[in-house]
């Protein structure tokens, strides 16, 4: 585990506009290595930016179109690493048709229990893409203990606009669906807050 604070402590007394580089510069490397360590296949890891945040995203499936120079195994995904940037109000509406169309009716498609979640609200900047990810809805809605807190830090990053945070998918096969979920975040006083999510 990324032990956040001893990273945060040793970026000393930066003001919140040099921490935030600091942090966006020392915290994929340390996200891809620890998804490496977690994955037992090859990761081709790509980033890409949409909306103002940066996504860092295993593109398994690029083996296979790259003239299979490493065995593509069909049961893996394509799936986050790592997501982070800065707090926004959105820039469009959300496109619920788009949403509709992704993997079909949820229930129907996941089960009473799940979500269409984001890894980044759409309320704090997020877009779809491939921010959106199968989550347990009683956390995405708010309706549980952990649900509340998940809510709370989304709400902290919507009331602050120009809030550094991130989100971080943990898997325990290959599939595209976390195990759990890191969600985190840079307070006005420069002190990072961590929380991790069971999915």
């Amino acid at each position: 585990m990324i032990e956040y604070d001893r990273l945060r402590s040793s970026a000393g007394d930066l003001s919140i506009n040099d921490l935030i580089p600091f942090l966006s510069l020392e915290l994929p490397s340390l996200w891809i290595e620890e998804y490496r360590e977690m994955t037992p296949r090859p990761a081709q890891i790509v980033e890409a930016r949409f909306e103002g945040f940066r996504y860092l995203f295993d593109y398994y499936s690029m083996f296979d179109a790259d003239g299979g120079r490493v065995a593509y195994g069909r049961s893996g995904e394509d799936r986050l690493v790592a997501v982070f940037g800065v707090s926004a109000a959105p820039r469009s509406s959300r496109d619920r048709s788009r949403m509709r169309g992704w993997c079909g009716a949820t229930e129907k498609s996941f089960g009473s229990a799940w979500d269409k979640g984001h890894f980044i609200a759409h309320s704090i900047g997020g877009g779809l893409a491939i921010n959106v990810f199968q989550q347990r809805r009683d956390v995405n809605r708010g309706w549980s203990v952990a649900g509340k807190l998940y809510r709370s830090m989304e709400t902290y990053c919507s009331t602050n606009p120009g809030t550094f945070c991130f989100s971080r998918p943990f898997y325990e096969d290959l599939s595209g669906c976390p195990s759990a979920l890191e969600f985190g975040l840079l307070r006005e006083d420069g002190s990072l807050w961590v929380e991790h999510f069971t999915n």
